[in-house]
């Protein structure tokens, strides 16, 4: 028996044993996910990038300055060669060419939109991103703090029963209660103890898996604190950057319109150049010159290219729409079917907390008793794991709580 003791009390100090320990709040890994996701990141430099874009646009609008130089030579032996009335004998030419597209204000301006709506759709991804970073930490850190609720809980049940079992001792000693009794009492700690360690390696566990998801290279114990997480007014889906993103769409497309109509307007180029260009036949020295012109076009007929295009953006338009009203009915259903289960859940919890205050007064009047030997050792177990039972009830409920609310703020926020 002295040494089934110390083996009981081995296991309970390592249970209780943590070692080196911090405690972490929920912001903390929120925040960690946030600097770590490649996915962020990833936006910031499209956005990033879009400024690029838009100086290439106005540098594509300034005059375009190119240098050329094209040389041949067909030499005639002995009467053999090229035709010399088309080739010249030779041409020789070194030039600077400029050329200078009109601007057209609308095309700038609808392109100019284009980058526009992109930055402004970057940055609602971003928040939708954000949004689901936070819903996916948010609920892996309350799974993780109930485990941490249960293993604490289970500590205590532990601690209770250790105690217990130095008074059972003494009272099996002094033949109050049986050698029977004592060794059922002591098997139901042995169980006790494999339920802590295996919620103990449940909670790291949970914990691994947290600082997976955020990016984050840490194998120490942590202590989580309790999230404050709290119901958020309902705003309506119009507010909803989840919706936001159907309204950018609907103003990209518009915006494909406006493009496909200025590629169809006239288009003016004025150009002109200046250099070298000889044969090298007849005075070269004076073959220094200059010339510019102007040359100008527009789309007579292309196969009708115009009305499919068209046609291509009305059924992305009509796409976009479906999914808007899909939308629209899943927000109302999950926040009606979130709501009513949120209702249900906290109810639920105060009827447990009500069955648990008698559950624990129970224990109380047992474990009195059971000092004195005037309660069956059985009726005090019974009374135990009725208590246990009730207890983690509790904790399943108050994170199946705390699990609803999370849902809800993530389609509302």
């Amino acid at each position: 028996m002295k040494f089934m003791k110390r083996i009981l009390v081995v296991c309970f100090c390592v249970l209780n044993f943590k070692g080196i320990s911090q405690n972490n709040q929920l912001a903390y890994y929120v925040t960690k996910a946030f600097l770590n996701s490649p996915l962020l990141k990833d936006i910031r430099n499209q956005v990033a990038s879009i400024k690029y874009d838009s100086l290439l646009i106005r540098a594509t609008a300034k005059p375009q300055v190119t240098g050329s130089s094209f040389n041949t030579y067909a030499p005639v032996i002995n009467g053999f060669g090229y035709d010399g009335a088309i080739t010249n004998g030779g041409n020789f030419n070194a030039l600077i060419g400029i050329n200078k597209l009109l601007p057209n204000k609308q095309n700038l301006i609808a392109q100019f939109e284009n980058l526009q709506l992109q930055q402004t759709g970057l940055g609602n991804s971003s928040k939708i991103t954000e949004q689901d970073i936070k819903r996916t930490i948010t609920a892996q850190y309350i799974t993780a703090f109930g485990s941490l609720q249960q293993v604490n809980f289970n500590k205590e049940i532990s601690k209770l029963l250790l105690k217990q079992e130095v008074i059972l001792k003494k009272l099996t000693q002094a033949n109050v209660y049986k050698q029977s009794d004592y060794l059922a009492f002591v098997v139901t700690m042995q169980q006790q103890s494999l339920i802590s360690k295996q919620l103990n390696i449940q909670y790291l566990n949970d914990i691994a898996t947290l600082n997976y998801i955020c990016g984050i290279l840490d194998t120490s114990f942590v202590e989580l604190i309790q999230p404050e997480i709290e119901f958020n007014p309902l705003l309506g889906a119009f507010k909803s950057p989840l919706f936001k993103q159907f309204v950018i769409d609907s103003l990209k497309l518009n915006n494909s319109k406006q493009l496909i109509n200025i590629n169809y307007r006239p288009k003016i180029n004025l150009f002109a150049d200046g250099g070298f260009i000889s044969t090298l036949a007849n005075t070269p020295y004076k073959n220094i010159g200059t010339s510019f012109g102007v040359s100008f076009t527009m789309p007579i007929y292309d196969g009708k290219q115009k009305k499919m295009q068209y046609g291509k953006i009305n059924i992305a338009e009509l796409t976009r729409k479906n999914y808007q009203s899909f939308f629209l009915i899943q927000y109302q259903q999950q926040v009606a079917q979130l709501l009513q289960q949120l209702n249900a859940t906290e109810s639920l919890l105060t009827d447990i907390k009500s069955q648990l205050k008698y559950t624990q007064s129970l224990i109380d009047v047992n474990g009195k008793l059971l000092e004195v030997g005037e309660v069956r050792i059985t009726d005090f177990v019974l009374a135990l794991n009725n208590y246990i039972i009730a207890q983690n009830l509790i904790t399943q409920n108050t994170i199946a709580r705390l699990q609803t609310i999370n849902q809800l703020n993530y389609w509302n926020r």
